[in-house]
């Protein structure tokens, strides 16, 4: 019976064997779909694509350091010292709008001209006597400008003190390199004008022959 004769290879097995699959397996064939792999949930995201370590991460400027502030400076000279400028100290007696107007320019960077703060300070002066109550201000900017202690209140200061705490003021300025006479435009002109001296290299005197 086995093995088959010639010419009997594929027309069947012989008689008395079983088929082949219940001969290997004993179980009935697989359903056709057994092996596929599962429908997706088409309401599921995919999961994303891993991060490329190469890709360049856009900059975020940082937040500024929150550092431990500045003590305040002492001023250059006291409350009372008011001869140390004697021109200053005259102009200040009989005028003190002069002295205003120069300081407010040079604390306003130019914003406020010196003769527009001085007429405010004379009118204030004239029509109400309290323009200790506008000067007073620009005190508490000079303060912040430079970093200035805070001695005393700036309005109790200009109140009871009004010419003396013009004066220091103008003194500061000047102890600082500001000559309020020269209104802001003119020190900022100065201030190019010294720098260009400095960076203007000395001739050599071979050269100059």
């Amino acid at each position: 019976m086995y093995p088959p004769k010639a010419g009997q290879e594929y027309q069947g097995f012989p008689t008395g064997y079983p088929p082949p699959q219940q001969m290997t397996t004993g179980y009935p064939p697989p359903p056709p779909n057994a092996y596929a792999p599962p429908p997706q949930n088409p309401y599921v995201q995919p999961p994303p694509p891993p991060p490329n370590p190469y890709a360049q991460v856009p900059y975020a400027p940082q937040p500024p350091h929150q550092g431990t502030p500045l003590r305040p400076t002492e001023w250059s000279s006291s409350l009372f010292a008011c001869t140390e400028d004697q021109s200053n100290c005259c102009v200040t007696c009989f005028c003190p709008c002069i002295t205003f107007g120069q300081i407010a320019e040079i604390v306003d960077e130019g914003s406020t001209p010196c003769a527009l703060g001085g007429g405010i300070y004379a009118v204030l002066c004239y029509f109400t006597g309290c323009a200790c109550c506008y000067s007073c201000f620009y005190r508490t900017k000079m303060r912040a400008k430079f970093n200035l202690v805070e001695n005393c209140a700036d309005c109790v200061v200009h109140l009871c003190c009004e010419l003396c705490a013009l004066c220091q003021e103008y003194r500061e300025l000047k102890n600082r390199g500001y000559d309020p006479g020269l209104g802001w435009i003119g020190n900022q002109q100065r201030q190019q004008r010294g720098m260009g001296t400095a960076m203007t290299p000395p001739l050599n005197p071979a050269m100059a022959r």
